[in-house]
């Protein structure tokens, strides 16, 4: 597929034969895309196309990392505030370093307050939450490209809901749940295609899911727990499965089995007819308070505290130990060592 979409890129490299010149560009880093693109015209094509980042991702060129809506540290002189500002950090679980994302151009002070974020086709796209300053709750929707560290704004989400479950694959973002401005429940579900740049209304859930969790296992996004508009505070023990190929949802009983608000500390094992799911704060009593998981690939980067107002800890778990592996803690610099909210697993 990907030699036949590059028929027309004849001498990418000069002298050079067309597949050798493609495995030359593919081991490129992808921070020096961006200079890259700007060779000519079927580099900057190339180094831009879909079927260039799925190719590098089956050759195993991709950069793996991991985003976080952390906490950041107070800057100095400031005056202690009782909210917190949140930014974007990026931890590669290879080389053990730390970074910071450059901030949302509209939010230069700190992200939405529980804004969501998935990653799909190396980009990574920032959605929702409650702004800063006023507390209102925004339908921002912006995707970061990493290849040229810019961010673009998107089209609005098509209604405002907050602490909505949120997935990504292949292009597309799905969120579902959450509650509108009036605190109703919501079951209704949309899908958000990065490269159209458009949203698409899917089938509701079944059910009314506020506070929900999305995680996305394989090629299903499973949408955990929640409550409904006159059970608030009340979550469910049920869980509601999208499939991407049938476009159907299935209902999954006892899929939570935790009296607690199932919020980034959720995570999937197993496989399709196979997968369970479990909760991270139960996996050890260090991160019992304000867990929160991401799965890295081979291993899970874990968070949280051992009581509340504990420091942070940061903890990687080797998933082919499962549920019972022990979780090996990982030393972080001060400035990153702040409260993660949420975040996601970025292949670039």
């Amino acid at each position: 597929m990907m030699d036949e979409q590059l028929g027309s890129f004849t001498e990418l490299i000069p002298s050079l034969p067309e597949e050798l010149a493609l495995e030359c560009l593919t081991r490129l880093h992808y921070s020096a895309h961006r200079v890259s693109s700007m060779v000519c015209k079927r580099w900057r094509h190339l180094l831009h196309s879909k079927d260039f980042y799925y190719h590098r991702k089956k050759t195993g060129f991709t950069h793996r990392s991991a985003c976080l809506v952390q906490a950041l540290p107070v800057q100095s002189g400031s005056k202690p505030t009782a909210q917190p500002r949140y930014g974007i950090s990026l931890f590669d679980p290879v080389t053990g370093i730390w970074d910071r994302v450059d901030p949302v151009p509209r939010y230069t002070n700190g992200l939405p307050l529980f804004c969501q974020v998935s990653s799909t086709e190396g980009k990574l796209v920032v959605m929702g939450g409650w702004d800063p300053s006023s507390w209102e709750p925004v339908r921002d929707v912006f995707v970061y490209e990493f290849t040229t560290r810019r961010w673009t704004q998107c089209v609005d989400m098509p209604s405002t809901r907050s602490f909505f479950a949120v997935g990504a694959v292949e292009g597309k973002v799905l969120v579902a749940g959450g509650h509108d401005e009036s605190k109703n429940a919501l079951s209704t579900t949309w899908v958000f295609d990065v490269k159209k740049n458009e949203w698409t209304e899917l089938t509701r859930m079944s059910e009314e899911r506020d506070e929900c969790e999305g995680v996305v296992s394989g090629s299903e996004f499973w949408v955990v727990s929640g409550y409904e508009t006159e059970t608030q505070g009340m979550f469910k023990s049920s869980a509601e499965v999208y499939d991407f190929g049938s476009g159907e949802w299935r209902w999954v009983e006892n899929a939570w089995r935790v009296s607690r608000c199932p919020r980034s500390c959720v995570g999937v094992v197993g496989g399709k007819n196979e997968t369970s799911v479990i909760c991270w704060a139960d996996l050890d009593p260090a991160v019992q308070v304000g867990a929160c998981g991401l799965d890295l690939g081979d291993r899970t980067l874990v968070t949280g505290s051992a009581y509340q107002g504990a420091p942070h800890g940061f903890f990687l778990l080797d998933k082919k130990q499962g549920q019972t592996g022990k979780l090996v803690k990982i030393n972080v610099p001060d400035e990153f060592s702040g409260f993660v909210q949420s975040g996601c697993f970025v292949e670039i």
